[in-house]
């Protein structure tokens, strides 16, 4: 039986080892943390006139030359038939790779690339494709490499997930640009690994000329008042330079009350470009009535005009019934809009917060922060200020973190002793996006000023960090605020409230996570947890 089942994953290996194409390319880029290998070419001519030869690799370390690799160097370097696979590939692995079998050598250099953790994709292993509109844009996700070992396939755009797909096939339109990641979750030795292969798209215009055309009926008949302003709109479909113009009489062209637009343009989702020239006659007299004014767009090739004729508007009286019906639908509208606003105001903080999870928002994937918030509080525990202190490295931790999957910088908690304090203190908010200040009367010490003055300067002067106040103690009636603190707008200044603010449902925490950045929400889960698919990307 033991028997059996060597010679069952031999052949395995053996099946997966000659399914995988081999590499001529000898400049290498991979992205840490994903499978890799690499094969040797033609060195099944050489292994036939020898039979006895065997491939060997070898890896350049420097001063000592090349060294031979074993099964033994490493748990995650596996060698059999003619490939050396990476499980995973390493940054320590980054370097020359040579195979020798008989006389025939193969040299590869391995460039890891360190894997970006606030995207889903390498920018440097993207590969990039341009798509003329309209034509056929196809992605499929395909890995044929790993084919036998491959359990899920999912495709991506921007980072997003594309659900109950794992190809695209249609017409290229302008929204189809962006980044494109196939992600591969391979099984290997009871564990699972993630290979990402992404393609930037992008959307080009056709080269196809079209016959330009003004849209719509070629006479268009306006009623018009006098005393009164009117627009006439001539809209066309045409090519890039061609011309679209009014034909004005002399008279017209020197009356400033008749004014000529300029074009507006806009590129269909078709590629098509469609263009806007609005004739305005702001004051409409007796001799703009029964005049022909002509939309013309042209081009070497082709022209079209269409007409407009201004013709005076006959007034009509009103049903009584109709006014009155209109006079109460206006006031029922005016009502309901303006209780709309009105809710919208009151609700503010929650509409917002139910958006963002509708959307899943998340504005920290990009910015190259690392906290999302450094709390500047009182440092000493003392009797008279023990809440205080439990309140900023208790409280706001468990909540902000714990309950919302925010990362907090803890002065106690996250920073190196050792450190200058002032070098550490303007490092980490710099790598913050929001700075907390949990302000009481006690809280204005040496130690403290200088994190607030910091923040102050990078909120109010550089504009690179906004400030949240969280007052633990009424400040209305204390004078030692700072000037720049006052500078603060009251909506970015929260009192807690202990009796009040308990309940993760409080309005104190709602304000709290509308004034920071929107994160989707993952609460806290230990780390021995299932981690998401991307968290691997």
């Amino acid at each position: 039986m033991h028997r059996e089942g060597f010679f069952l994953t031999l052949w395995v290996l053996i099946v997966q080892s000659a399914s995988k194409n081999c590499i001529l390319r000898s400049q290498i880029h991979v992205v840490e943390g994903e499978p890799f290998y690499l094969k040797p070419c033609d060195t099944s001519a050489s292994v036939h006139k020898n039979e006895a030869a065997s491939i060997r690799w070898f890896k350049d370390s420097g001063p000592r030359g090349y060294e031979e690799l074993t099964a033994e160097n490493s748990s995650r370097i596996t060698l059999h038939s003619n490939v050396l696979e990476f499980w995973p590939v390493e940054l320590d692995d980054e370097g020359t790779y040579s195979s020798r079998v008989g006389n025939d050598n193969q040299t590869w250099t391995l460039n890891v690339t360190k894997r970006n953790a606030h995207s889903c994709f390498s920018e440097k292993l993207v590969r990039s494709r341009e798509v003329e509109i309209g034509k056929s844009l196809y992605i499929p996700c395909e890995n044929p490499n790993y084919s036998e070992q491959i359990n899920r396939t999912s495709l991506y755009k921007n980072c997003k997930e594309i659900f109950k797909t794992q190809k695209i096939l249609k017409n290229a339109e302008f929204g189809d640009e962006g980044y494109y990641s196939c992600v591969f979750s391979v099984h290997h030795n009871g564990k699972q690994y993630n290979i990402t292969k992404t393609v930037n798209i992008t959307v080009i215009k056709g080269n196809n000329k079209i016959i330009p055309a003004i849209l719509g009926p070629k006479l268009d008949i306006v009623g018009a008042e006098l005393g009164k302003g009117v627009e006439l709109s001539c809209i066309a479909l045409l090519n890039e330079n061609d011309q679209l113009y009014w034909s004005l009489g002399k008279e017209d062209r020197s009356d400033p009350n008749v004014q000529e637009d300029e074009n507006k343009t806009t590129w269909t989702s078709e590629g098509k470009l469609h263009a806007l020239k609005t004739l305005r006659i702001q004051r409409i007299t007796e001799k703009n009535l029964n005049v022909l004014y002509n939309c013309t767009v042209t081009n070497d090739e082709a022209t079209d005009t269409k007409s407009f004729i201004l013709v005076r508007k006959e007034m009509a009286d009103i049903p009584g019934h109709v006014f009155t019906r209109g006079i109460i639908v206006a006031v029922f509208i005016s009502v309901a809009a303006v209780s709309v606003v009105v809710l919208c105001v009151i609700y503010k903080v929650d509409l917002v917060l139910f958006y963002r999870r509708l959307l899943d928002r998340d504005e920290t994937l990009t910015d190259g922060k690392m906290y999302d918030a450094f709390v500047s509080y009182l440092k000493e525990c003392h009797p008279e200020n023990g809440e205080e202190y439990a309140f900023a490295v208790e409280t706001l931790p468990r909540v902000l973190e714990k309950q919302f999957g925010y990362k907090l910088c803890i002065y106690e908690r996250d920073v190196v002793p050792g450190k200058a304090i002032v070098d550490e203190i303007h490092s980490l908010i710099e790598k913050s996006r929001r700075l907390i200040i949990v302000l009481s009367k006690s809280y204005l010490t040496n130690e403290s000023r200088l994190e607030l003055e910091s923040g102050l300067h990078k909120a109010l002067v550089e504009r690179k960090i906004k400030i949240i106040l969280i007052e633990f103690t009424p400040a209305s009636s204390g004078s030692f605020l700072p000037p720049s603190l006052k500078l603060l707008k009251s909506s970015r200044v929260l009192t807690w409230k202990a009796d009040k603010s308990l309940s993760h449902n409080s309005r104190f925490w709602k304000n709290l996570l509308y004034l920071m950045p929107a994160k989707a929400s993952r609460p806290w889960r230990e780390e021995s947890e299932a981690m998401p698919v991307l968290s691997a990307l």
